[in-house]
């Protein structure tokens, strides 16, 4: 039966269809599945196929075995007169025996679609969200669905009629999703306004591709994030290192990954200098706090300090070398509204000292302001 299914024979005689008609034998009924296809595909029918057609075919598929049905799958994926139930109850079935009418078959409606992606396997639905062409309805309903391996596949769907609705709801869920990122910057329904909103939570390589691609440079970018973020919560008082960075969301999504990176192993001194690089001030207070073992709170105080000593000390403590903190005070400072301040000596330039050292120096630089910790 194997050699049978995997070479598609010429339309064999109808007298033999007859004959393998009126037999019980389940090899018989499987070459009779293949026999009437061919001829089909040999003379495909001007209009649908008779509904008699249409019950044999569907009958004998459902009896068919899977080697079979995947055989099926491949020789109707591109068929127009193919039964639609028939392409139904292929699309439901085995991921890999679904794959080829979900991706090709023309018969699908957005209705079949979104069976699909409602009631079939993840599997299935990344799919769908790969058919080419798919229409808005159907791209609506996998946003809303909001299923992360769909979403990914979708945004790197670049044929999918997504609405503008719709690519302003994926570049929100880019937010907490990163697979979507990278796609969606390379999307050809991407406007420079949600380019510049998504700008906000990617790292380097993505803002310098946005700014490539949108023709904006990476400081007007960055002026107008500030603008957007700089929003105090009502009825509190928060130092102008928090207010200046970025917004509660943000700070809070830096917080996991700094917890994440620090479980596994993989927080080092050389990520914080990394953060500060790619403009992400939050990033680098949650990082320098967990490794230091101080507060973020303490770090904040040491970031509007009017000298910068107390984050000179809070730098050695976690070992960040002294020979690369001047270049990092500047990145600071146009990060954090030209804080630390100026004032006072440069403690770096006075020889090094232990990072046991450096902890007892900074909590001692911080309580002698008497200024509290946020």
């Amino acid at each position: 039966m194997t050699a049978v299914a995997r070479i598609a024979p010429s339309p064999p005689p109808v007298a033999e269809l007859m004959a393998l008609a009126h037999s019980r034998s389940s090899d018989d009924r499987e070459r009779l599945l293949l026999g009437v296809t061919a001829l089909c595909e040999a003379m495909p029918p001007t209009e649908s196929l008779s509904p008699v057609l249409s019950d044999i075919f569907l009958t004998l598929a459902r009896q068919a075995e899977r080697e079979m049905r995947q055989v099926l799958s491949q020789r109707l994926a591109a068929a127009e007169w193919a039964p639609r139930a028939l392409v139904n109850m292929l699309a439901l079935d085995e991921i890999e025996i679904a794959r080829p009418i979900l991706a090709a078959s023309p018969l699908l409606q957005d209705e079949d679609l979104i069976r699909v992606l409602i009631e079939a396997s993840l599997d299935h639905q990344v799919e769908v969200a790969r058919r080419p062409r798919l229409s808005g309805r159907v791209a609506d309903t996998i946003i809303e669905r909001g299923e992360p391996a769909t979403l990914t596949a979708l945004a790197g769907n670049q044929t999918a009629d997504v609405s503008p609705e719709g690519m302003r709801r994926m570049v929100e869920h880019s937010r907490r999703l990163a697979a979507l990122r990278l796609p969606l910057t390379r999307h050809p329904r991407m406007s420079e306004a949600l380019a510049t909103q998504m700008y906000q939570w990617v790292g380097a390589a993505l803002r310098q591709a946005i700014g490539e691609r949108f023709q904006v440079d990476e400081a007007r970018l960055a002026a107008a994030i500030d603008g957007a973020v700089s929003e105090v919560i009502p009825g509190t008082q928060r130092h102008p290192a928090q207010t200046s960075a970025v917004t509660a969301e943000r700070d809070e999504m830096e917080r996991r990954l700094v917890d994440k990176l620090h479980a596994s192993g993989q927080l080092r001194a050389g990520f914080l200098v990394r953060a500060v690089r790619e403009r992400r001030l939050a990033l680098f207070r949650h990082s320098l706090a967990t490794l230091s073992g101080f507060t973020v709170g303490e770090i904040d105080v040491a970031l509007g300090h009017e000298t910068p000593t107390p984050l000179y000390y809070a730098c050695v403590a976690v070992e960040i070398d002294r020979a690369v903190f001047p270049a990092l005070l500047r990145e600071l400072r146009a990060l954090n509204q030209g804080l630390p301040g100026q004032a006072g000596e440069e403690v770096w330039t006075l020889g090094g000292m232990t990072a046991t050292a450096a902890r007892r120096a900074f909590r001692q630089s911080i309580g002698a302001t008497g200024d509290a910790a946020v």
